[in-house]
């Protein structure tokens, strides 16, 4: 998978993604990360990308032209047809990023353009013309889109095949499947008098299964009680919550 990302800051992108499990995936080819510097494709002296908005107020706007043209050094000649890559603006206005989003994104597509806004926001004419889908972390304010852009590429990397030892790794992760994780352990089996589940070392494959489940529904219930509410529930899974 391909990701473009339209910035004003590509160096912050190396510094996260060049390391560890997405470096890795990187350097074996299964992801590439292509940064485009906005500020490259300015028709001015200054390499200005920003003017003050028409509606008044504080702060400044980037403008359409040079956003526009770096959009179209990576889309090409598919930037108006039907093969024009998916296009997403990272804003604090864009639907709440999730893992079915994710899931969504990692399944249908094969390269992402990523638009990272900065200051006030972009002229929305650039915006009606390039983005698909707007996406944001959450309902809170960043200075920039980098740091959504850079956990949208690691989200949607991990799902990609080769990219972790096996598809188990993030399936059983919270979220995936709309609840939490089951808590986990590792050695020593005890550690400061406190000793792991003894049904984890019983050697019995279902009953840790079932265990994992109920805990997993436990911690979803103490944490986050309304992810209950989409998610898919067995029978057995509602009289179990019941019985808490």
């Amino acid at each position: 998978m391909r990701f473009d990302v339209l910035t004003l800051f590509p160096d912050m992108f190396e510094a996260v993604l060049g390391d560890s499990i997405i470096g890795r995936a990187r350097a074996a080819g299964i992801i590439e990360v292509n940064t485009v510097n906005i500020r490259d494709f300015t028709k001015n002296k200054h390499r200005k990308v920003d003017d003050t908005p028409y509606s008044g107020g504080g702060g400044m706007l980037m403008t359409p032209q040079p956003i526009y043209d770096a959009y179209k050094s990576v889309a090409g000649d598919a930037a108006s047809g039907d093969s024009k890559p998916l296009t997403i603006y990272l804003s604090p206005q864009g639907r709440i990023f999730n893992q079915q989003t994710a899931v969504r994104l990692a399944r249908d597509f094969d390269r992402i353009i990523l638009l990272c806004g900065h200051y006030e926001g972009i002229d929305q004419r650039v915006l009606d013309k390039i983005v698909d889908m707007e996406i944001s972390l959450g309902d809170f304010v960043l200075t920039g889109g980098e740091i959504p852009a850079m956990a949208v590429i690691d989200t949607v990397s991990r799902m990609l095949p080769g990219v972790l030892a096996s598809e188990s790794s993030y399936q059983n992760e919270s979220h995936f499947n709309g609840l939490l994780e089951y808590p986990q352990y590792t050695k020593p089996q005890v550690w400061e008098g406190e000793a792991i589940p003894e049904i984890l070392i019983s050697g019995h494959h279902a009953n840790i299964e079932k265990w994992k489940r109920e805990q997993s529904l436990i911690n979803t219930k103490n944490k986050r009680p309304d992810l209950l509410e989409k998610a898919e529930l067995t029978e057995g899974d509602r009289k179990f919550l019941e019985s808490l």
